[in-house]
Formats: structure tokens, sequence, C-alpha cells
């Protein structure tokens, strides 16, 4: 008899999940830009520019 594979299962339940809450942020996200809150919010603005030093 064939032995669970429980990493496997772990791993599917864990992708699984991730894929929830990406749904649910952006579900969140369209949300507030119909809503008029174009503001974007600091952990969605991309990083500064880096200026570079000579």
């Amino acid at each position: 008899m064939a032995k669970p594979n429980y990493q496997y299962e772990k791993r599917q339940k864990d992708l699984a999940k991730k894929k929830k809450q990406e749904e649910k942020r952006l579900r969140k996200l369209s949300k507030n830009v119909t809503e008029g809150g174009t503001e974007p919010k600091p952990d969605e603005t991309p990083p500064p520019a880096e200026a570079e030093t000579k």
C-alpha cells in the first residue's frame, strides 16, 4: 500500500490559500479604484529610482 504524500497535500493547500488571498487583494484593489480611491497605497508604490553617484 502506498504511503500518503503529506508534503504534496500541504503544498496544494498552501497554493490554494495564496491564490484565495491574491484574489481577495485584487477584489479590494478594484473596489478602491471604482470608488474613486485612485491614490496608491504606500506598499503599492514602486521603489524610487536610485540616483547614480559619481
